[in-house]
């Protein structure tokens, strides 16, 4: 039974959309009825208010230099973990996202539902709701991929993951990787006989902006599937 549950958001200069994803969270984290939530967020690198805005907003801060997504994901599990102690790993569920997403209210609960029926990992969708910026081919494009009937059903975002501590820490975590650390975590699983929930029931609202903040991150992705729409327009 998991007894407690540790969010973690990486962010790098974030102050302008991190209050949305923050006040987001705690919404999801009340609709756990009293269960113990550690909002964690790692400012990594940061020469803005990122950090104030996150203890502001209810977060522990663990600032770091790392310029890494996959390192700041690590730390940041590393120190929902130390709070959570003396827990057994196998009673804490850690979830992540990233601080230009908002989850919805029953974001937590529903990851909950799947560890309850014996899940280990839980791997959710992505929607954008601002597609400034963006052409129309682009959404189009994204939405057959992503939300038609016939999308693939397997598709990872470390803007929405969550699994169980003990499945993370016998996967060996996150690896310190300038991206897709997500997918590579999942892989992890996977091959040590974890059970991973691929689930359009979780999602989250993401940004498609431009001013991508990782390597070959979700900007990336969006601008690989520009580069598509161009083709066989």
């Amino acid at each position: 039974m998991i007894r407690s549950v540790g969010v973690i958001v990486p962010a790098h200069n974030e102050q302008s959309l991190l209050p949305s994803c923050l006040a987001a969270l705690r919404h999801a984290a009340l609709a756990l009825g009293g269960m113990p939530v550690q909002l964690v967020v790692v400012a990594d690198a940061c020469r803005d208010r990122t950090a104030q805005i996150a203890r502001r907003g209810g977060a522990a801060v663990i600032p770091v230099s790392a310029r890494c997504v996959g390192a700041a994901r690590a730390a940041g599990v590393r120190e929902a973990l130390r709070r959570a102690r003396p827990l057994d790993p196998a009673e804490i569920w850690l979830a992540t996202t990233d601080a230009d997403t908002v989850v919805s209210p029953d974001w937590l609960r529903r990851q909950l539902m799947c560890a309850d029926l014996g899940w280990d990992a839980v791997a959710g969708t992505v929607r954008v709701t601002d597609w400034a910026g963006r052409r129309s081919a682009v959404r189009a494009l994204f939405s057959q991929l992503h939300h038609s009937a016939a999308a693939p059903r397997r598709h990872v975002h470390g803007a929405n993951l969550g699994f169980r501590a003990s499945a993370y820490l016998a996967a060996g975590g996150f690896p310190e990787v300038p991206a897709g650390e997500d997918r590579a975590l999942v892989a992890a699983l996977t091959a040590a006989g974890s059970r991973v929930r691929y689930t359009r029931a979780v999602t989250v609202a993401t940004s498609a902006r431009r001013d991508a903040r990782a390597p070959h991150g979700f900007g990336s992705y969006l601008a690989r599937l520009d580069a598509e729409a161009d083709a066989t327009a």
